[in-house]
């Protein structure tokens, strides 16, 4: 993509309203603009990660025996009635009547008419164990909306849900998508701690958020180190042998911290900070199976009310804490698995023919090998093109000069490490395919 047909309207400023970090760069980056309170448009650059996220979070949750399917944003509240929840929930609930005065509701979470699908559609035990997902928008009426897309009003979110014939499958479908949350972080190069959490209106006995370690984070977090030496990609498809060795492990937050427990962690092991929530997933039995007359058939002919639990993901506002945890004073550093482009390539010189034309052939070669580049072809200072490079912050940047082209060279630069290197075309072009 050429920037001079681009729409990235980046800022040197930073915005006074903006408090933490991923708020400031994302607005000075051009990924989202603010329509009303706690209500984002997302730019182009800042689409294309929020698709990057999506399709890893989705591909995960097929990988784990999940199946996609796509649920409205508006419900009705007769659904909430059913499982007791429309008068429980709270003022966060968008409540609204259509024109022939039927009570509707902007769906904050998908529980009731996930069920209620379920329900008409199954009937007998051969039809479990099944998960289903969507990714949709979300709306929660935050009562004071802050930090960007971290705390906005509206956003977009994956939610899946389990159904199983007892308890024992049940457990099974939790430990399944708890190995599938966490191979999801890592692979976005983010490290998310599995920790024990409070259940809240969603309700259930089992539960854990992911938290991502930022120093910005709205928890405070106590964890044991090992943490940070597993690899989640590594991990076998064992997922109960996963979650006895997550449970075996010590991480909280400030809500459910129990200094009796973290005594017994070895002092050398102890680590303490703050923490981003980006996932929550819960295992509820029949709370809403029961309350929503869903039952199906055993083997032996009884009828029961199926086992479930839900499991959702921040997607959107993960785009938020990934910055809160790779950035520098320059501006955002994208983990290469979810950058908006791999490679962003700079003609220092737009107004030299040669440097223009060595460019444009970079480019077509780029482009050529499916290596996704925005190419700065303004007709702008050096100074400029660096500024909006580092603080878009793709993995990569090539620069293409005068001077280095009469040396048959062009420079590479590593936005994670800095790094600056000079290389015939040729070898850039080929390191750049192999990263």
């Amino acid at each position: 993509m050429r920037l001079t047909k681009y729409f990235l309207p980046v800022t040197k400023e930073t915005p006074s309203d903006a408090q933490i970090v991923s708020h400031k760069l994302m607005l000075r980056a051009g990924l989202v603009r603010q329509t009303a309170a706690g209500i984002y448009a997302w730019l182009p650059l800042g689409l294309r990660v929020l698709r990057k996220i999506e399709e890893v979070v989705r591909e995960e949750q097929n990988r784990a025996g999940a199946v996609e399917l796509l649920m409205p944003t508006l419900q009705s509240a007769d659904l909430w009635r059913q499982s007791g929840r429309y008068d429980a929930y709270g003022p966060e609930m968008l409540r609204i009547k259509d024109r022939h005065d039927r009570e509707m509701l902007y769906g904050p979470t998908n529980e009731e008419m996930i069920t209620s699908l379920f329900r008409d559609g199954v009937k007998s035990y051969r039809d479990l164990p099944r998960t289903l997902y969507h990714i949709q928008w979300k709306f929660r009426d935050e009562v004071r909306p802050r930090f960007g897309v971290m705390r906005g009003r509206e956003f977009l979110m994956k939610d899946a849900y389990s159904f199983d014939i007892d308890e024992a499958g049940a457990r099974q479908s939790y430990y399944t998508q708890l190995l599938a949350y966490l191979r999801t972080f890592q692979r976005m190069g983010i490290k998310a701690v599995p920790m024990k959490a409070a259940s809240g209106p969603i309700g259930g006995d089992l539960s854990h958020e992911f938290i991502v370690l930022a120093p910005t984070g709205e928890s405070e977090v106590f964890y044991d180190s090992r943490f940070e030496d597993l690899d989640w990609k590594a991990t076998s498809d064992d997922a109960e042998a996963l979650f006895n060795q997550v449970s075996s492990l010590y991480a909280a937050t400030d809500e459910t911290h129990d200094e009796t427990l973290w005594k017994d962690v070895p002092d050398d092991r102890k680590r303490q900070g703050r923490g981003i929530e980006v996932g929550h997933i819960f295992y509820f039995g029949t709370k809403y199976s029961a309350s929503m007359g869903m039952t199906v058939q055993t083997a032996d002919g009884r009828q029961v009310h199926p086992e479930m639990g839900s499991y959702g993901v921040g997607v959107s506002r993960l785009v938020g804490a990934i910055i809160e945890a790779s950035h520098d004073e320059n501006g955002i550093i994208w983990p290469e698995s979810i950058a908006p482009f791999k490679v962003g390539l700079i003609n220092m010189r737009a107004d030299d023919a040669s440097c223009a034309k060595a460019a444009d052939e970079i480019y077509a070669r780029l482009e050529g090998a499916g290596i996704e580049t925005l190419y700065d072809d303004r007709d702008e200072r050096g100074g400029a093109k660096f500024a909006t490079m580092d603080v878009i912050g793709l993995p990569w940047q090539l620069i293409v000069g005068p001077k280095g082209l009469e040396k048959g060279v062009v420079e590479l630069k590593n936005r994670t490490t800095g790094e600056r290197r000079e290389l015939p075309v040729d070898q850039a072009l080929v390191e750049l395919c192999a990263a």
